[in-house]
Order: structure tokens, then sequence, then C-alpha cells
């Protein structure tokens, strides 16, 4: 019998007691919620963990989410084996250490240079086997044809590709925000030639193709129609497989640092504009993964720091040349120009329920509190355009687990440069970002303390900001020291993309077309 870790329930209360599978394959929860297991497991014996490879530690985390009734630990295992079988490093995501206590996290050696392929290879693979399983027998339209629909601010929709590209029974489509994401991370998706694969260039932001994507898996007609799957981290099995990279650098580091070892607490510093990456990183912690602090690193659409600040959830609009109209300036690190960030509704969840039982509140009160919670918020945010402040013992809970920090474009070069300087190793903008935030971090906490900053992208994806940065270096070449001949090779191939405007109804129209003549393809 599944545990209540391996049992999903909505944030906003319309589902309890569901299934990972429905979970996986649902990805958004028909109240508008994002799932979250019952409980978060307690690992006991992790500290036992500490000399397992990256597959291996992967199978201890899942299995603790993920009931071998619905999964069996040996197909699991084959899952977890072949998504991380595409990694260019042998130790999937490396830590290397520069300064001092400063430990950087390598997530880009999956695939498509990017942290994302850490949980999209797992997923495309999690999508596939469930399908499989469904269809076993079935024949033409019995056959149960899943619509993968994601908003991309440049990374995910590639991520998500390289993971379903050429999946039977899947249609993948990907919106990104028109003109708002690199070249590379365009060329990424749009030359992907596979039939199931789909591209729309959104007019607006990424908070706008977001919006569209919820707005489709809220209404019950096309979620029916389309069977509708997610691929952004509102789908949990994201967040899930993220968790697994937390355990792991702390491991690493444990062997690297002659001062540090398993047991010690450490600081995690996370790049974020949409909450995902860094949330998994508190799911450690509950878990029982000592971290002093998760340290919360935006860029100039600062909603995250702003409300670990204030205790405010606010969509407060930015007026300079540089903005649109919407309030979302654009910045050198692209993938966190995000006002909306989806995945703090989770945390904020548990915040909320969390207080409740602090207040004495009963374990299923607390859940229906933090529910309720959740729904008022959130109403608040999409007709006022933000809510607060919380309440101040629930904002001081999340403080003692959370810091934050904001960094400047103009930082965010000075540190790809600096950083360059010392010892010829690139970062990209979302990297330095983390890097920025990190010194500061290390400026504050207590002498010694040993700090992780996550490095969530590939420098080659973001050639006009490192170029900026280091374009005064002598002996700086962008294409020979950064650029990887694979996406050297994308840059020459013809493109394939829809650009539609910013509306979901225009989007819905588009997608019926291409699971049509994606379901037709098949039957012949």
């Amino acid at each position: 019998m599944p545990t209540d870790s391996q049992k999903y329930l909505s944030t906003r209360g319309g589902d309890y007691d569901l299934s990972f599978e429905t979970v996986v394959l649902k990805g958004l929860a028909a109240d508008g919620g994002l799932f979250l297991p019952h409980q978060v497991p307690t690992a006991d014996e992790w500290q036992s963990w500490k000399d397992l490879s990256y597959a291996d530690l992967a199978l201890k985390i899942l299995s603790l989410y993920i009931s071998p009734d619905e999964i069996p630990t040996e197909d699991l295992k084959a899952i977890i084996d072949r998504s991380y079988s595409t990694f260019r490093a042998e130790d999937i995501t490396p830590v290397v250490n520069h300064q001092d206590n400063l430990y950087l996290l390598e997530l880009f050696h999956g695939p498509s240079y990017s942290f994302k392929d850490c949980a999209l290879q797992f997923l495309g693979n999690l999508f596939e086997y469930f399908l499989v399983r469904k269809n076993q027998g079935k024949q033409g339209k019995e056959r149960h044809h899943l619509t993968v629909v994601g908003a991309t601010s440049g990374d995910t929709g590639s991520a998500a590709i390289h993971g379903l590209r050429g999946k039977k029974d899947v249609t993948v489509t990907i919106l990104h925000p028109k003109g708002r994401i690199s070249p590379i991370q365009e060329v990424q998706m749009t030359t992907c030639t596979e039939k199931n694969v789909h591209n729309l260039a959104v007019t607006g932001t990424f908070d706008d193709c977001q919006d569209i994507v919820k707005a489709l898996f809220g209404d019950a007609d096309t979620n029916n129609a389309l069977k509708l799957g997610a691929v952004n981290s509102i789908n949990f099995a994201r967040i899930l497989a993220q968790i697994v990279f937390y355990f792991f650098s702390y491991f690493q580091l444990a062997k690297k640092s002659s001062s540090f070892k398993v047991g010690d607490k450490v600081r995690f510093v996370t790049p974020t504009g949409n909450f995902g990456n860094i949330l998994a990183g508190f799911f450690a912690t509950k878990m029982g993964l000592p971290a002093d602090k998760l340290v919360v690193a935006t860029n100039e659409n600062d909603i995250l720091h702003r409300f670990w600040t204030t205790g405010r959830y606010e969509k407060h609009p930015v007026h300079d040349e540089t903005s649109k109209s919407d309030g979302c300036k654009e910045t050198l690190s692209p993938a966190m120009d995000i006002l909306v960030s989806s995945n703090f509704e989770r945390l904020l969840w548990f915040l909320a329920k969390e207080n409740a039982l602090a207040n004495g509140s009963s374990p299923r009160a607390a859940t229906e509190k933090a529910s309720e919670s959740i729904v008022s918020w959130y109403t608040s945010l999409k007709t006022t355009g933000g809510f607060g402040p919380i309440d101040s013992a629930m904002l001081e809970a999340g403080r003692n687990t959370f810091e934050s920090d904001r960094v400047s474009d103009s930082e965010t070069l000075s540190t790809i440069q600096s950083y360059y300087k010392d010892s010829q190793y690139i970062l990209d903008p979302h990297s330095a970002v983390g890097v920025t935030a990190a010194k500061r971090s290390i400026a504050r906490a207590a002498q010694g303390t040993h700090h992780i900053s996550l490095c969530t992208a590939h420098p080659a994806k973001f050639a006009d900001a490192v170029t900026k940065a280091l374009q005064g270096e002598a002996g700086f070449d962008f294409e020979g020291q950064v650029l990887p001949d694979e996406l050297k090779a994308l840059l020459k191939k013809e493109t394939r993309v829809t650009e539609v405007e910013n509306s979901w109804v225009a989007v819905r129209e588009i997608l019926k077309g291409q699971v049509g003549d994606d379901a037709e393809a098949e039957r012949d």
C-alpha cells in the first residue's frame, strides 16, 4: 500500500489521495492547484547514501515518493538508468571548487546543456512508461494520446523536446515568448524535425506563455479532449527529480573538502525565477539534508526577493527604457525574467500548513486551512496583482530556511568578468547571478560556512551576455572557447516554428490541429 509520501493532493483542496501516475499525467490539478505529497518523507538513513552513484541515489530518493505498487523497483531503476545515460559527465552533476568555501554545482552536462535535463530526461521516460502500459493491446483511437504542453523562458523547451522527441503517443508543443530567448535556445527547439514536436512563438512574455498553459489546463473541455500533460515545473515529477542533485552535491562536497564532513551544514545558492529548482532543495532539507540556508538568487525581476524582504507577494511593474509595458524587465538572464513564480504556491502551502499546526490545528484541519489560504492569496494575485503581508510567524518560519538576494545586470557582467580573470572559468549569466549572491552570503554567514552555488546552464547558450562581459579580455574567443560543435551545427539548420497571438483560445485551436495530425500519422 502507498504511504502518505506516495499519495498526492492539490494545494487548493480539490484533490486528495491521488496516485503518482495521475499526478504525472495530469500535471496540474483540476482546481488550478499544484500537486504535493500528503507528507514529505523523512530519510532516516540518508547518511548511508554518501557513496552511491547518481543513479543509485536517485533510486533511493524517488522510491520514497513512488510506490512499488505503481512502478516496481526494477522498472523504476531502468527508467532512472536510461534517463541519466545521456549525460556527458561521468558524475552527471559534478561539483568543482574555485575559491575558498565556494563550490559550483555544474548542472549543464545533459543533452540540452541545461539543469532542466536532470528532470526532463526522467519525466520523458516516465511519460513513455505510463503510456506503454496504458496502451498495451489497444489500437487506433482506443490508444491514450498525451498532449504535452509547456511554456519556456529558454531552457525548459529544449530539455522537454530532448526528453520527448520521437516518443509514441505523445504530441509535445512548446510555447516561448517571441524574441525573448537566446538564439541558441531558440534553435535547440526549432531545428527539431520529429513529427511529434511543435514550437509556438507567442507575442508576449514568459508569464503570458505560462498563463496560456494554465488556461488550457483550467478548461475542462480542452483538457478532456486533448488529454493534456505538463512539462513545466508545475509537474511534481520535475521537483522530485531535482531533489537528487542536492543530496549528491552535498556528498561530493564532503569528498572534496577536508574541512567538511557528512553531517555538517551547507548553504545552497540557487538562481531562480519560477522557484522550482530551489523548491527541490526545500524538499531535501525536509527529508533531513542539513542546510544552513537556501539562498534565493534573483535578477532584477525580483518578486521573490521582495517577498522575503517584506512578506508581500506583488507584481510591481518596472518602468524604464528596457522594460515592456507588462512590467517584466528584459535582463541578461532571460530564463529568470518571470513576474509570477509558479512553484512558490507549493512553498506557501507548506508554510501555511505548518503555521496552522503550530496554532493547534489537527493535521487534516491544517491541510484544509492551508488550501483555503492558497485560494484566497491566489485569487487576490489574479485580481489585484498581489497579496500580503502574510502572517508574521509564518514569514519568520520561512526565513529560518530561506534568504534572498537581488543581482543587477551590471553585477552579473562584473561577476562573469572577474571569475574569468581569476580562473578562466566562464559562467553563464544565470550562474553568475548565483555566484554573486553566494559571495555576499559568504560575507554574512558564519566564518567557514561552505556554499554550493548552482550553475544552471552552459555559457554557450547566452552568447550576448558572455561576449558583452568578456569581449575586452585578451585572447577571448566565444566560438573557440565556449561554443560546442553540437550547438554550432544547430545554427546552420533550418527551423520550424509557428507564430501565434497572445491568446489561449488561438493556441487551443492550433493544438487541436496538431494533435489530430500526429494521431493520424501514428495510425498510418
